[in-house]
Parts: structure tokens; C-alpha cells; sequence
């Protein structure tokens, strides 16, 4: 008579009591890791969906279902379309009832500008967080990829073992011999098939948990892409208002830019473009004249309260003054010093950053616009006049949005930065992305902007 059995099964899983965990642990992570697809946004489908996928793939889909799918498209459009209508009809709104109110113009900039590179920051951070992730994610999949002869073996013999029959033990003395000789043979292969599952299914668990962790920050990376673009249309709308302000009052604007353009082709150094824009032009000269009359505040404590005010006509405090205080004007990566080094000869007279395409470029610190144009081997170059003395020099932008003669605010959005470097010594060392310049000069001669800088901007900018 045979044992029953469920008896030899007991003495059966009692010779290698770790089997059934391992087998689940290994078996679940290695259909996870052979069968899944990857989805654009990390998710995994199963392998029974990953493995249902193909025979789904081989029939053409329908009249119907084309139909079906071209309606959805054209509702998702029409959707977009009344949400970016609703965000437009919210700004007009917003700038009527802001209205000619300088103040209130001036402080939503700044706000908005500020929300801008706050989320490029984050932006940043997030790219950072991601690229060791992405590489962890292909060395274990390198890994594991070496071992795919391995792993078969060792699955294959998990499945051997699991479906093997245990022997009966109560029919005749040659079976209980049989088993234990397997008893003995187990003994002898388990530990070694143990440890190797089990580094198995260590691996296969971090490779699911990088790939959630993956895709955790790329749903957040596409959630600060979009308050982003929705950011940064509402700043270009705020900043169309201020220029459409500024040439209501300045009715002669693009004559000026004409003529500084002109005057910039007669000159070749930028001590001669300042000396050349606030002698021979209207705009930049009133500008200098301001900056001597009102760009000079008492040197001593500065007044932080000054600078809270957003209506302000001239410099919260004396930009002498202003050391261990100013903002750098863009998120980015500084790659080369003052002082430095230049490569052909020279030293470095100002700083250049290392920004993201598109990145936001604001003032430093208060001032008078007295040049706004492209300028030499400079491309698009920015000087204020901060009073004093002191002129700031900003280079490298694809886009400049403040006019000559205007005056602006610490933090206030003036330029945008585009694609690829724009000042020709960057360009000459092969930079891949855009760099900003940025000059500090005390009565024409450049100096170290360093102790300008708020701080620890001075010694890491994010972006």
C-alpha cells in the first residue's frame, strides 16, 4: 500500500525547506525582468499582457477603432485649445486690472521671473537625480545580461526540482535508498543553487526598484515642465505689457535702437561702446545722468527695506554697498573665473555660466539700461549702469526684452538665453551649451565681481 501523499510530499519539501521561497522570489523578478516592456513612463506591463501583446499586434485594427482613435486625438486637441484660451483670457484679465500701475507691473515680474528659475532649478535637480539612476539601471541590465546562460540554469533547475514527484518511501527498501541518495545529492547542489538564486532576485529587486524610482521623477520632471511653459507664458505676457508701457512713454524708441546699433559699429571696445552710448545717444545719456544724479545713495549699511519697494525710480543702495548681496542673473554652472586664465594670452575679465537652453536671465542689481543690442563678438550684449561708477555688462543672450534708457529692478526678467554659446571665445572652446558672460567694471576698468555675490552664488550655481 502507498503512503499517502501528502506524507512524502512533507519529507519531500523538508529536505530543502528554502526551495519554494527562492523559487517564488527568483521566478517572480526573473519574469519581471525577461518578459516585462517598458513603457515610455517606466510602468511595467506583465508578461502575460507582454506575451498577449504580439498575437494583438498581428490583425490591422479596424475602421472603427481608427475612427475611434482619431476622435480622441481631435478631443484632446480641443481640450488643449480651450485650456490655452482660458490661461489667455485669466493674463488679460490680470494685466487690466494691474492696468498702468507701475508697482504692481514691476512686482509681478519679479515674481513670476522668480518662479521661472526656481523651476529650472528644480528642473536641474531633477536631470541630476536621473542620470546615475539611468546608469545603475544599464549596469544591472548589463549584468544581467552577461549572466542570461546563468540565470537559465539556474531557473531551469528551481523548475526540475519544484515538479520532481517525491519518492515513495513505504513501497520497497530499493525507493528509500533512491531517496536517499537524492536526499544526499541535494545536499550537496542546494547551497550552491541557493546563493545563486538568491543573488538573482537581489539583483532583479534593485532593477525594479531603480525603474520605479526612474519613473517616479520622470512624472515630476514632466510636472515642472508644464507649471514651466505655463510660467513662462504668463512672464512673456507681463514683460510685452512693460515694453508696450515703456514705448508709450518713450515715443522715439526704435529710432534710438537704430542709432545705437550705428554707434556700435564705430566703435571696437566695450569702454568705447559705454563712452560712445551715453555721450551721442538721447536715451543712454539721460540714462547716465540719472545714474549720476540718483544712482549714488549714501555708502554705508545698506537700507534692505529700499529694495522691497518695486516702484523705486533709482538704486535701492549704492552698488558699492551692495557686496555679498547680488543674485547671479541666470541657474547655471560657472566654467570660468575672473582673472583666469583666458587661453590666448589674457585673463578672463568677467565670469561665464553654463546655462540650460531657454534659460531666464534677470538683473544683478538695479540700474539704467544705457546699451541693449548685439555688439561684436559678443552677440547679444546688455550694459546697465548701476551708478557710482559701475556698469554691468551681460552677454551671450539670444533675446533681449528691456529698451535703452529704462530702468530695472534686482531680479526683474530683462533677456532669455538660446540654444547654443553666442560669444565667440566660448564658441572657440567648443562649448555644447549656451554660456552667459558677465562683466562688473568700476569708472571703465573690468574687476572681480566675486564679492558681489550673495552668498555661496559665488562658488556653485544651480542649473
Amino acid at each position: 500500500m502507498h503512503a499517502p501523499r501528502n506524507t512524502a510530499a512533507k519529507h519531500h519539501v523538508a529536505a530543502g525547506s528554502w526551495r519554494p521561497a527562492v523559487l517564488l522570489s527568483a521566478g517572480l523578478a526573473a519574469g519581471l525582468w525577461a518578459n516585462d516592456v517598458a513603457r515610455p513612463n517606466g510602468v511595467l506591463i506583465s508578461s502575460a499582457k507582454a506575451q498577449a501583446a504580439p498575437a494583438a499586434t498581428t490583425t490591422a485594427p479596424s475602421m472603427a477603432d481608427l475612427i475611434k482613435q482619431h476622435e480622441q486625438e481631435l478631443e484632446a486637441a480641443r481640450a488643449q485649445q480651450k485650456s490655452a484660451a482660458e490661461q489667455q483670457d485669466k493674463l488679460k484679465a490680470d494685466l487690466a486690472a494691474i492696468g498702468a500701475d507701475r508697482t504692481k507691473l514691476n512686482q509681478e515680474l519679479i515674481d513670476v521671473a522668480a518662479k521661472v528659475r526656481a523651476v529650472e532649478t528644480r528642473i536641474s535637480d531633477a536631470e541630476a537625480r536621473l542620470r546615475p539612476l539611468d546608469a545603475r539601471e544599464a549596469e544591472i541590465r548589463t549584468s544581467l545580461d552577461a549572466r542570461r546562460g546563468e540565470i537559465g540554469e539556474v531557473l531551469a533547475a528551481l523548475q526540475r526540482a519544484g515538479r520532481r514527484a517525491p519518492p515513495a518511501l513505504l513501497v520497497r527498501p530499493e525507493d528509500a535508498l533512491e531517496s536517499l541518495r537524492t536526499a544526499i545529492l541535494l545536499g550537496a547542489v542546494v547551497p550552491e543553487l541557493r546563493t545563486r538564486a538568491e543573488r538573482l532576485a537581489t539583483d532583479l529587486g534593485e532593477l525594479i526598484a531603480v525603474r520605479q524610482k526612474i519613473a517616479a521623477e520622470r512624472d515630476q520632471l514632466a510636472a515642472d515642465r508644464s507649471h514651466l511653459t505655463t510660467d513662462q507664458t504668463r512672464l512673456a505676457a507681463l514683460v510685452e505689457e512693460r515694453q508696450r508701457q515703456q514705448s508709450a512713454v518713450e515715443k522715439d524708441i526704435e529710432a534710438e535702437r537704430g542709432r545705437a546699433l550705428t554707434l556700435s559699429r564705430q566703435v571696437d571696445s566695450l569702454q568705447g561702446l559705454i563712452a560712445k552710448m551715453e555721450q551721442d545717444l538721447k536715451s543712454a545719456a539721460k540714462a547716465a545722468a540719472a545714474a549720476d544724479q540718483k544712482g549714488a545713495p549714501a555708502a554705508g549699511k545698506a537700507n534692505l527695506a529700499a529694495l522691497k519697494d518695486p516702484g523705486r525710480l533709482s538704486p535701492a543702495i549704492a552698488f558699492a554697498s551692495a557686496k555679498g548681496m547680488l543674485p547671479l542673473p541666470v541657474n547655471g554652472t560657472k566654467i570660468r573665473e575672473f582673472g583666469r586664465p583666458d587661453g590666448v594670452g589674457g585673463v578672463e575679465r568677467g565670469i561665464s555660466l553654463s546655462t540650460r537652453a531657454g534659460a531666464q536671465i534677470t538683473t544683478p542689481c538695479d540700474g539704467w539700461v544705457v546699451y541693449a543690442g548685439p555688439f561684436r563678438s559678443y552677440g547679444q550684449l546688455l550694459i546697465l549702469n548701476a551708478g557710482g561708477g559701475y556698469h554691468v555688462l551681460i552677454a551671450g543672450m539670444e533675446r533681449i526684452s528691456v529698451n535703452i534708457g529704462q530702468f530695472v529692478l534686482t531680479g526683474e526678467p530683462v533677456a532669455t538665453m538660446g540654444s547654443t554659446s553666442r560669444v565667440a571665445s566660448i564658441l572657440a572652446a567648443n562649448a555644447s551649451q549656451p554660456v552667459l558672460y558677465v562683466e562688473f567694471r568700476k569708472d571703465g576698468t573690468p574687476i572681480d565681481p566675486g564679492p558681489w555675490w550673495a552668498a555661496n552664488e559665488g562658488e556653485k550655481v544651480r542649473g
